[in-house]
């Protein structure tokens, strides 16, 4: 037992000692990288056709249902059907009526967003990209979106990156399989169309502000804060001055002036919503969301996406910037940590369920 007691001390200092050895290299690193300046060149543009994604899932599984003889059978067929194709392809390009004759283009974006819609970014070098090629008369937008949220301005930026889209005349359609609420749904109102998951969460058409007041214990502690500002409303709240019911007076009509620019912006998107009964904050699932006109089809984006395969080249489109050493150990390790705490909580609940 001495024996095992020693030696896991060891590997606790062995381990501790490594953490912050990669925390050291992590800030030098960083640092380092702020030097450089504009991150402008450092992303790539992927594209990859969703067609062929979904006819590898088709053709993988039809394989495994054949005999040996009938996959060769059928590997060969689909040779054939392939090198027609690139024939037929060559003699229309040979022709110059390629261009008359291409299929519609779908072109799939992701935003997956966080408190600060983070992923704006991309979404906007994205949307560049694809206004750039994509054609009014005949092409479309898919946004598949997941969003519970966050800071107004930011969010009121990624809606504006998607008003691009319709101001160009392109059709979009958002997608959400999980949630689009609050900042997420003023995203989502923009689109012509939006398609729901049947528990999809939608709506929370409101705004709401909290922070803690420590004054009290300050105070209590006999320590002193001062806020010095010029101008009556330069700082309405504070988290650590006394607040008056004049700044919260002022700080509430704030908030209600943000309510009120909100609900007027998913009015003019969605003219056929009673803005006045859904915005009051509260959420509603896939089929009560279609019920009140929050969403136009019940249906995920795996169905609307393979549907679209039949009439279009589906083609999804993302900027992935390249990220720097210390963000991928940032990412490695609160995955590895999320990874852990779902294992534990997992571990917990099946004990609690025996």
């Amino acid at each position: 037992m001495e024996f095992l007691t020693e030696f896991g001390l060891f590997i606790a200092k062995t381990v501790t000692l490594v953490v912050a050895f990669l925390v050291i290299v992590s800030v030098i690193l960083s640092a380092a990288h702020k030097d450089r300046g504009d991150q402008d060149g450092e992303g790539e543009l992927r594209v990859r056709k969703l067609n062929e994604k979904y006819r590898k899932l088709r053709e993988s599984l039809q394989a495994k249902l054949r005999s040996e003889s009938e996959r060769k059978v059928f590997a060969k067929i689909r040779k054939k059907e392939d090198k027609a194709k690139q024939k037929a392809e060559k003699a229309k390009r040979k022709s110059g009526d390629a261009e008359d004759k291409a299929r519609p283009k779908v072109y799939v974006l992701d935003f997956d967003g966080d408190i600060k819609a983070s992923d704006t970014d991309s979404l906007r070098r994205s949307i560049t990209a694809v206004l750039s090629v994509a054609e009014p008369e005949t092409d479309e937008v898919v946004i598949r979106l997941e969003s519970g949220g966050g800071l107004v301005h930011s969010y009121g930026l990624a809606a504006a990156q998607l008003d691009r889209i319709r101001s160009k005349g392109i059709r979009l359609t958002a997608c959400v399989d999980k949630v689009a609420a609050s900042g997420g749904y003023m995203m989502a109102c923009v689109a012509d169309r939006i398609v729901a998951s049947p528990f999809a969460i939608l709506g929370s058409i409101g705004v709401v502000a909290q922070l803690p007041n420590f004054h009290r214990l300050l105070k209590k502690n006999n320590v002193d804060f001062e806020v010095l500002t010029a101008g009556e409303h330069k700082r309405t709240m504070t988290i650590f001055g006394e607040n008056t019911d004049k700044g919260r007076t002022k700080f509430l009509e704030d908030l209600e002036d943000t309510h009120v620019l909100f609900k007027e912006y998913v009015g003019e998107r969605r003219p056929d919503l009673d803005i006045s009964a859904v915005a009051n904050g509260d959420i509603w699932f896939g089929r009560r969301a279609l019920e009140v006109k929050l969403v136009d089809e019940i249906k995920t984006s795996d169905e609307f996406l393979i549907e679209a395969c039949d009439r279009a080249d589906v083609i999804s489109v993302s900027y992935q910037r390249k990220r720097t050493l210390p963000e991928k150990l940032g990412l490695a390790t609160s995955a590895a940590l999320e990874h852990t705490v779902w294992r534990v909580l997992g571990a917990f609940r099946n004990q609690k369920i025996q």
